[in-house]
């Protein structure tokens, strides 16, 4: 099982407030993500959180990253751990599909 590790930075002079984490691969190796959502499901007692690159531009079409996440007691770290089942992938699909077109109604 591959476990990442996220810091959150919070930078609150960027534009919409985004938060980003660092997470880091199994090779080491330190990638600045923004977070687009996060929610926890009671389905499957965990929280979520989806990220894409931040040096993707505005323009362009981005990967996504979903994980089951927990945050340490001080809620500044955590562990991020893999979706391992077709269950969990479906719901996690099935939120950011609802995500999207609710953000598609709202611009």
């Amino acid at each position: 099982m591959m476990e990442h590790t996220h810091d959150h930075e919070h930078d609150h002079g960027l534009e919409d407030n985004k938060d980003f984490i660092t997470i880091i691969d199994e090779n080491g190796d330190e990638q600045l993500h923004t977070i687009l959502l996060t929610f926890e499901s009671d389905d499957f007692g965990r929280s979520y959180v989806i990220t894409y690159p931040s040096d993707a531009e505005n323009d362009e079409t981005v990967e996504l990253s979903a994980f089951a996440y927990e945050e340490d007691e001080d809620g500044l770290q955590g562990t991020l751990m893999p979706i391992e089942s077709d269950e969990e992938w479906d719901m996690v699909d099935e939120v950011l599909n609802t995500f999207m077109d609710d953000e598609q109604l709202n611009s």
